[in-house]
């Protein structure tokens, strides 16, 4: 164990971690010492699907309402606090710090005293003045533009997130704005990332000049590096649109990571939230990422954040390579100190909701019924293949507009075998992105996996062990990026010198473990061939394949 600063003091001390995901946001309360829960509460956004504002005319919309966020904050803190209450040994003045993630590339358009413009009376039915989430497509024409663009100009920046800007990102969604809706583009006087929007908030920050940009949302999601000055300069912005360029000339010039003070609690917050005023926030990341740090992230360990969708991040003590096809390589973006690389899938709990949901009509028992059935059958026994785009693809193609597939149906297919069939696209497209990484020299001895899923499904969790033919492994805690925020949380207090020493304390793993049975994956191997001839000639430009014996080779490995 390391060495904490506050060895010294016999009170106890805790942390809160905030964590605002795709549908909830949720409160953990841990003591810094060893992690140990203490309170902790979830909130489901109520506005729209789950939380997601939609366009029935555009299907790539995805907006949420920036009132959820707070309306869940207030909640879920105020509930933790009263769980934490009743224990014996808590009160609230020992808690020392904040850490926050959300969701992101999720910018929020605010005015000058960083006040989202839904909660102006002209705007608050527009859905271009909500929080533009992190999986709005519907910027994925000038995301193609921002790349060429890119390409010709700034070939440096495009090269640091992997080749291709996506539409997940800052600036195809500021420059959809500006095309789409002047009125809500002039209004507003910046777009906050979400992951600062409420550090900012909570500290009561109202001058964009206060404001602390996290460098993970800079890094992977707006082209933001130190080796070129921060943000991509005037010159290429103006290129999109001289606005946009102005625009971001309001910006603080310097990113940072989750190791710096966002702010102190405001009065305000710290009478409505019940707890000290005063108390460090540390600088906000996205979830997944502080995901990846409550999962124990190190050199040689990828985690893997499984939920809606999936993020993959590693984290190196030296020169990283740029990666075509990969969602950023930043330095201090996940561990300060450490480069991170981002990789991950647009879609892969999303595709099973799609499925059993929209598709089957079904509820949670169907998922059971469905796994019990798909779990019987063998690699390849189904005659499906599949392609896991049906949100896109993030890594490695990084192109929207592709979308889902299934080859090999006959009258006989069942819910079952078309079930396991999109459980091992996403198994095969997670193997895309892990080879790509290797490929180019870094080191994955060791996958922790963490979310709902993981913990639920040993169906999906052999399969990927069977497909990538690794270790799966657990995290013990079933709130890592709330409890990532925790730990940024007690480094920003000055409990722990380091987010690595922190994590050395307080993360740890489950005892179960899926290893990848050989038979299984000598048959995925055979499977994964035929994935990837599906996945070039309907991804890669320029790709030339004769698909006559795919599905008759499907029949064969069937039979």
């Amino acid at each position: 164990m390391k060495t904490m600063k506050t060895t010294k003091t016999m009170s106890k001390q805790f942390s809160i971690g905030l964590d605002f995901g795709s549908s909830s946001v949720r409160c953990l309360i841990i003591d810094v010492v060893n992690g140990d829960e203490y309170g902790v509460d979830v909130f489901n956004y109520p506005s729209g699907e789950e939380g997601v504002l939609t366009d029935p005319d555009n299907h790539l919309v995805a907006r949420q309402n920036p009132r959820d966020f707070i309306d869940g904050l207030i909640q879920t803190c105020r509930n933790a606090l009263k769980e934490a209450t009743s224990k014996d040994d808590f009160t609230v003045e020992q808690i020392v710090g904040i850490g926050i993630d959300a969701t992101g590339s999720t910018p929020i358009p605010v005015d000058t005293d960083l006040t989202p413009l839904a909660f102006q009376e002209a705007f608050k039915d527009n859905l271009n003045a909500q929080a533009w989430m992190w999986k709005d497509h519907s910027a994925v024409d000038e995301a193609e533009k921002i790349s060429e663009l890119a390409e010709a100009n700034c070939p440096d920046c495009l090269a640091k997130c992997g080749g291709t800007f996506s539409s997940e990102w800052l600036f195809s969604k500021i420059w959809h704005c500006l095309n789409c809706d002047r009125d809500v583009f002039n209004a507003a006087y910046a777009w906050i990332e979400f992951a600062d929007f409420i550090p900012a908030m909570l500290g009561g920050v109202k001058s964009l000049d206060d404001l602390k940009i996290n460098i993970c949302s800079a890094g992977h999601k707006a082209m933001y590096n130190d080796d070129w000055g921060g943000y991509p300069s005037a010159d290429f912005l103006s290129l999109l649109d001289p606005l946009i360029a102005d625009l971001m000339e309001r910006y603080p010039k310097k990113a940072v990571s989750i190791d710096n003070i966002a702010a102190h609690l405001s009065n305000e917050w710290s009478e409505t939230l019940g707890l000290p005023a005063g108390l460090p926030i540390a600088v906000g990341a996205i979830d997944a990422h502080l995901g990846a740090v409550g999962a124990g992230v190190s050199p040689g360990r990828m985690v893997k954040v499984i939920g809606t969708s999936t993020c993959d991040m590693l984290v190196g003590d030296g020169t990283v390579e740029d990666i075509p096809g990969v969602c950023g390589i930043v330095e201090g973006s996940i561990i300060p100190g450490l480069t991170a690389i981002e990789a991950g899938q647009s879609a892969v709990g999303d595709i099973f909701n799609w499925f059993v949901k929209n598709i089957c009509k079904g509820d949670n028992e169907l998922f059971s019924e469905l796994s019990e059935e798909a779990e019987r059958l063998e690699p390849g026994e189904s005659g499906l293949m599949a392609l896991d785009w049906q949100n896109g693809n993030r890594c490695i193609l990084i192109d929207a507009r592709l979308s889902g597939l299934i080859v090999g149906m006959n009258l006989h297919t069942s819910q079952a075998e078309i079930y396991r069939a999109l459980i091992e696209a996403t198994a095969f497209g997670s193997k895309a992105i892990i080879d790509r990484i290797e490929e180019y020299g870094v080191e994955i001895n060791e996958i922790i996996c963490c979310g709902g899923i993981a913990e639920k499904s040993p169906l999906f969790m052999q399969i990927y062990a069977d497909v990538l033919n690794k270790t799966m492994r657990i995290s013990a805690s079933s709130q890592t990026c709330a409890l990532g925020s925790a730990i940024a949380g007690a480094v920003v207090a000055g409990v722990y010198d380091s987010v690595q020493d922190a994590q050395e304390n307080i993360c740890a793993f489950k005892d179960l473990e899926y290893k990848p049975i050989a038979d299984h994956n000598e048959k995925y191997q055979k499977l994964y061939i035929l994935y990837k001839e599906l996945h070039d000639s309907f991804g890669v430009k320029g790709s030339h394949f004769d698909h006559s014996k795919l599905m008759k080779e499907l029949m064969r490995l069937k039979n």
